[in-house]
């Protein structure tokens, strides 16, 4: 996917108070204020080969964390480094674009069942961790 840097944006993805990137197994999203709250996350691991595990998209983040938390698919990769996670509060209209690019671009390693389909526009944006474009 070819995109001209010029035209991706930071959709600000959430950090913790000390600035670093959530652990999954350890996000309590009541706490972090999620409930309810729709946006976009991304999920990865750490390690030797660190990779993209899991994106989606939620009208309340909270309850997408939890049922994610009991997914073991995604949980194996724990191993490798660690989970770690990020969202952001994208606006519902966009969610699925920036999605699509996300998943078109990342190539994460557990595929979303409900994903945006082929013809939804990608809308460009930074991955977590990331402030150059995504090859």
């Amino acid at each position: 996917m070819s995109v001209d840097s010029s035209n991706i944006l930071d959709p600000n993805w959430a950090r913790s108070k000390s600035g670093r990137f959530h652990r999954f197994i350890n996000l309590d999203p009541e706490e972090e204020g999620l409930s309810n709250i729709s946006g976009v996350y991304v999920i990865w691991h750490a390690g030797i080969r660190p990779a993209w595990v899991y994106m989606g998209k939620s009208d309340d983040l909270a309850a997408a964390f939890h049922e994610l938390g009991n997914n073991q698919e995604i949980l194996d990769y724990e191993v490798n480094g660690g989970l770690f996670v990020s969202w952001s509060l994208v606006r519902p209209q966009h969610q699925d674009g920036v999605l699509r690019y996300l998943e078109t671009a990342l190539h994460p390693l557990v595929t979303n069942p409900d994903g945006p389909g082929e013809d939804v526009a990608p809308i460009p944006v930074y991955a977590p961790g990331h402030a150059a474009k995504i090859e």
